[in-house]
């Protein structure tokens, strides 16, 4: 028998029929992450020797997201294909455009490290809150089946 010509064995297939939503559910902590992400102008208005820092975080979301998070790609996936979260991510970027375009306009433009702090918070907290509702609604998206579908109206 020849150890180098050995055929691996086929991979068990995955019964998604008794996946619950918890499965799916990606914990709140890994929304962190794309919350200091979103923040990150701010941040590094605030503190620019900040950027390092920033750089090890993103690495350590890529890394969580291909190692502790595959099982939950399927997700993943379903959230950035989603209308919904390109709504939510051009929504985002249109809030930091045109807060920080109509608080200039105003004379009141941010350029003190409290104000980009309190900035990078209110985006920070923002993203996390869309990123959780966006979560929830694709994950009864997912769940639901025509089955358990509310039924419409009666005629």
């Amino acid at each position: 028998m020849n150890i180098l010509k050995k055929k691996a064995a086929p991979a068990e297939a995955i019964d998604t029929s008794v996946l619950v939503p918890a499965d799916y559910r990606l914990p709140i902590w890994f929304f962190g992450f794309e919350g200091v992400l979103a923040a990150a102008f701010d941040i590094l208005k605030a503190f620019p020797s900040s950027w390092p820092v920033l750089l090890v975080l993103l690495a350590v979301n890529i890394t969580v997201s291909l190692t502790m998070m595959r099982k939950r790609i399927k997700l993943a996936k379903a959230l950035w294909r989603g209308k919904e979260t390109r709504k939510v991510a051009f929504a985002l970027i249109a809030l930091r455009v045109g807060s920080h375009f109509a608080l200039n306009a105003l004379g009141l433009a941010v350029t003190s490290t409290l104000g980009h702090v309190l900035f990078a918070l209110v985006m920070s907290a923002t993203t996390i809150g869309l990123l959780a509702y966006s979560q929830e609604a694709a994950i009864r998206a997912l769940t639901t089946t025509p089955a358990t579908a509310p039924a419409g109206p009666a005629s």
